[in-house]
C-alpha cells in the first residue's frame, strides 16, 4: 500500500516538476496563455470566444417580447 502512494506522489512530482520548466528555467517564463482571444492566429481568421460570440448576436437579435411589443404597437 505505501509502494502506491510513494509511487503515485512521486509521478505528481515529476509531472509538476516537466509541467514548469519554462516557467523556471526561462528568464521572465510564464505560461502562455489558452484562451481564444489571446491568439493571433485566431483573431486573423475572425474567430472568437464563444462568450464573445453570444454577446455579440443577443446584441443583433432583438428578444422576442422587444419584437413582440413592436409589432403590438404598429397593429
Amino acid at each position: 500500500m505505501t509502494e502506491i502512494l510513494i509511487s503515485s506522489v512521486l509521478i505528481i512530482a515529476i509531472a509538476m516538476m516537466l509541467l514548469s520548466v519554462k516557467v523556471i528555467f526561462k528568464k521572465n517564463g510564464s505560461f502562455t496563455s489558452q484562451h481564444i482571444h489571446d491568439s493571433q492566429a485566431m483573431r486573423d481568421r475572425g474567430i472568437h470566444c464563444v462568450i464573445d460570440q453570444d454577446r455579440e448576436q443577443r446584441e443583433k437579435k432583438q428578444t422576442v417580447r422587444e419584437k413582440s411589443r413592436t409589432t403590438q404597437n404598429t397593429q
